[in-house]
C-alpha cells in the first residue's frame, strides 16, 4: 500500500511514477496507464483561482481524493499531492482493468474492456466514484493504492480537454498501453 508520505511532493513527478501503480475502489479496478498533473501555479488547474467550495479538498492533505463533476456529467478522480502551498493534484486518466471486470461492465453497461476506463469519467463510472468520496485518504478504504512491481516506460504530451497550459507536457501514460484514453502523439 503506498503511504502519504509518497504524495508530499510535485504533481508532475507524482504523475509519472504512479504509472504502472494499481488502484482498486472497493476491490474493483487496475493498473494506471495514463495521468495528468496540475498544480496551483498552473492556469489549468482548478486551484489556480485559489480555494473554492468545489476545489477546497485541493487545499486538504496530500494522499487524498479529490472528485469533481466535469462538464456536470461525469465524475473525475484526482490525487492530492505535492507540499505547502496545496493546490496542487494528479488526475487518473485511465486504468487497464485487472480486477473485478464483471462488476465494471455492469456499472458501465458495456462489454468491451478496452472501454471500461478508458478516461476519466469512465474510470470514475467503472469504479464507483462519486462525489461522496472527495476527500477521502487514497491509503484507506475504499481505496487501496499499490506501487508498480515492475518498470515501465512513460511517455508524455500535453494535457486533454483544456484551454490554458495546454503546452505543459503533463500528461503521463504507459507506453504500448491499448488502454489510454487517447493516444500519445
Amino acid at each position: 500500500m503506498i503511504q502519504p508520505a509518497f504524495f508530499a511532493r510535485p504533481a508532475a513527478d507524482l504523475a509519472r511514477d504512479l504509472i504502472g501503480a494499481t488502484l482498486l475502489a472497493d476491490g474493483v479496478g487496475g493498473i494506471v496507464v495514463e495521468t495528468e498533473a496540475y498544480d496551483h501555479l498552473d492556469p489549468a488547474s482548478h486551484s489556480f483561482v485559489g480555494r473554492t467550495r468545489r476545489n477546497a479538498s485541493m487545499f486538504g492533505p496530500s494522499g487524498h481524493a479529490y472528485v469533481y463533476r466535469s462538464y456536470g456529467l461525469h465524475w473525475c478522480l484526482n490525487i492530492v499531492c505535492g507540499t505547502e502551498p496545496r493546490g496542487s493534484a494528479v488526475l487518473i486518466r485511465a486504468l487497464e482493468p485487472t480486477t473485478g471486470m464483471e462488476t465494471m461492465r455492469e456499472r458501465r453497461g458495456v462489454s468491451a474492456l478496452r472501454l471500461l476506463c478508458s478516461g476519466p469519467g469512465r474510470l470514475s463510472q467503472a469504479l464507483a466514484v462519486t462525489g461522496e468520496l472527495d476527500g477521502k485518504p487514497m491509503d484507506q478504504p475504499p481505496f487501496s493504492l499499490l506501487r508498480r512491481s515492475t518498470a515501465v516506460t512513460v511517455v508524455c504530451g500535453p494535457r486533454i480537454g483544456i484551454t490554458r497550459g495546454i503546452n505543459t507536457p503533463w500528461r503521463f501514460g504507459m507506453a504500448g498501453s491499448a488502454f489510454l484514453s487517447r493516444r500519445f502523439e
